[in-house]
C-alpha cells in the first residue's frame, strides 16, 4: 500500500514538474531608448503586451533607459556587472564600437536566422549594420531627416504650399520671404545632434563624411566646409534663424507653437506634430545642391553576448515579431518612424495611411537617396570632436575651417590606431 502511494506521489511530482516545465518562461531584458516626443512607452508596452499573448513562453521585459548614449551606456553597464542584458535597442550608429568591444553577436550566426529575412530590410537601413560580412543590427527605430514647413505661413507669404523649396538656393529664398517679426523663416537644431544635421548638409554637398571602414573622416574637405559656412551663414549673414544654438528637444514646439515657418527635424516626430500642429503643414525631402540626400538615423536591435542559446532563441522570435510588416507598420502609424521594410508598406494599414496623410511617405521615398549614418570606430569620441567644432563655429567661437580643421584633428588622433 506504501509502495503504491509513494509511486503515486512520484508520479504527480513528476506530471507537476513536467506541466510546469512545459510552461515556463524565457526572460528577456530589453533596453530601449526614448529620445523623442510621443507615447513611445504606451505604443512599446502595447506591442510587447501583444507579443506575449502571442508567445506566452516568452517574457520580456522593457527598461526605457533614456537617449541613445544614456541606453547604451546603461545597457552596456548592466551587461558587464552580470545583470541581464540580452536584447538592446540602440544607435545604428554604434556598430563599430559595439562590435570593437565584443559586446554583440551576428545575427547570421544565430540559430534559426534566416537570410531572406535578413535581406528583407531597405538597404539604406542595412547598411550601418552590414560589417565584415554579416548582420549585425536589425532595424526597428529608424528615421531620416526631413523638412516640416508651415503652408498657412507659405501662403500668407505668397508662396506656393504644395512647393516646398528643392534647393539650398530656394531655400535661402522662401527663408527670406517667410522670416517676420514674429518668427524665424527655418530653424536647423544644433544641440543633441548636431553632427547629424551637418552629416545631411555635407551629403547635399556632395560629401560623405567617412570611409566604409570606419577608419578615416573627411570633416575639414572644402565640401564640408562649404556645408558648415552655409549652416551658419542662415543666421549670422542672412537673418532667417535665431543666433545661438537651436534646442533639439524644444524645436518641435517651437514649430507647432509658431515660432518658425519650416525646421529639420527627424521624421520620428512626424505623429506628435500630426495631433499637435492646429495649422496645415507639409512634410518635404530636405533640399539639394550638389545632390539629393539625408543620413539614416535611429535604432536598430542588437542581440548581446552572454545569452544562452534559449535566450538567443527567443530573442531572435521577438525580433522577428516586432519587425514583422503589420508592427513595423502600427510603429510607424504611432510614431512616425519609416516602416523597414517594402512589405511594411504593402499592408493595408500602411496603404491606408499614407492615403489620407501623405506627409507619412516621404522619409520612405527619401531612403531611395539616403545614405548610413555618421559611424566610426570610437564612434562616440568622434561625434563629441565633430559636435563641439560645430558648436564653436555656429556660436560664432571659431570659423567653419578653424573649427573643422580642430574635428580633424582630433578624428585622426582617435582612429589612428584603427587604421
Amino acid at each position: 500500500m506504501l509502495k503504491k502511494i509513494l509511486l503515486k506521489t512520484v508520479s504527480a511530482v513528476v506530471l507537476t514538474t513536467t506541466a510546469l516545465t512545459a510552461h515556463a518562461e524565457t526572460r528577456l531584458t530589453m533596453y530601449y531608448p526614448i529620445a523623442v516626443g510621443g507615447p513611445l512607452t504606451q505604443v512599446m508596452d502595447d506591442l510587447i503586451k501583444q507579443f506575449h499573448q502571442a508567445n506566452p513562453d516568452i517574457d520580456v521585459n522593457a527598461v526605457y533607459a533614456g537617449n541613445y548614449d544614456e541606453t547604451r551606456m546603461r545597457a552596456i553597464s548592466a551587461m558587464r556587472s552580470g545583470a541581464d542584458a540580452q536584447i538592446a535597442v540602440l544607435g545604428a550608429l554604434d556598430t563599430h564600437d559595439l562590435i570593437d568591444q565584443a559586446l554583440i553577436e551576428p545575427f547570421d550566426t544565430v540559430v534559426g536566422a534566416d537570410p531572406h529575412w535578413l535581406k528583407s530590410f531597405y538597404p539604406a537601413l542595412l547598411a550601418n549594420s552590414n560589417i565584415g560580412g554579416h548582420v549585425w543590427g536589425i532595424p526597428f527605430q529608424r528615421s531620416t531627416i526631413v523638412m516640416y514647413y508651415n503652408k498657412d505661413m507659405f501662403r500668407a507669404a505668397g508662396l506656393d504650399p504644395n512647393q516646398p523649396p528643392q534647393t539650398w538656393q530656394a531655400l535661402l529664398n522662401a527663408a527670406k520671404a517667410l522670416t517676420t517679426k514674429d518668427h524665424y523663416g527655418l530653424m536647423i537644431p544644433s544641440t543633441g545632434y548636431p553632427y547629424w544635421m551637418f552629416q545631411a548638409l555635407a551629403i547635399e554637398n556632395g560629401v560623405s563624411l567617412m570611409n566604409d571602414d570606419g577608419t578615416q573622416v573627411r570633416f575639414n574637405s572644402p565640401g564640408a566646409v562649404d556645408a558648415l559656412t552655409f549652416w551658419c551663414s542662415l543666421a549670422a549673414d542672412h537673418h532667417v534663424s535665431p543666433a545661438g544654438a537651436i534646442d533639439w528637444s524644444t524645436l518641435r514646439q517651437a514649430f507647432v507653437q509658431g515660432q518658425t515657418a519650416m525646421m529639420w527635424h527627424t521624421t520620428g516626430n512626424l505623429s506628435v506634430i500630426k495631433k499637435e500642429a492646429k495649422f496645415d503643414f507639409g512634410v518635404a525631402m530636405l533640399p539639394t545642391n550638389k545632390r539629393s540626400g539625408s543620413p539614416t538615423g535611429g535604432g536598430n536591435f542588437y542581440l548581446f553576448k552572454g545569452a544562452d542559446a534559449v535566450q538567443q532563441k527567443a530573442a531572435l522570435t521577438f525580433i522577428r515579431w516586432m519587425t514583422a510588416p503589420e508592427q513595423a507598420a502600427r510603429w510607424s502609424i504611432a510614431t512616425g518612424y519609416v516602416g523597414t521594410s517594402e512589405a511594411a508598406y504593402r499592408t493595408q494599414a500602411l496603404r491606408d495611411y499614407g492615403s489620407a496623410f501623405p506627409q507619412a511617405m516621404v522619409a520612405r521615398d527619401q531612403l531611395q537617396v539616403a545614405t548610413p549614418e555618421l559611424s566610426t570606430h570610437s564612434s562616440a569620441r568622434v561625434r563629441e570632436a565633430l559636435n563641439n567644432a560645430l558648436q564653436a563655429a555656429l556660436t560664432g567661437g571659431a570659423t567653419p575651417q578653424q573649427a573643422l580643421d580642430r574635428a580633424q584633428a582630433s578624428a585622426e588622433r582617435i582612429l589612428a590606431s584603427y587604421r
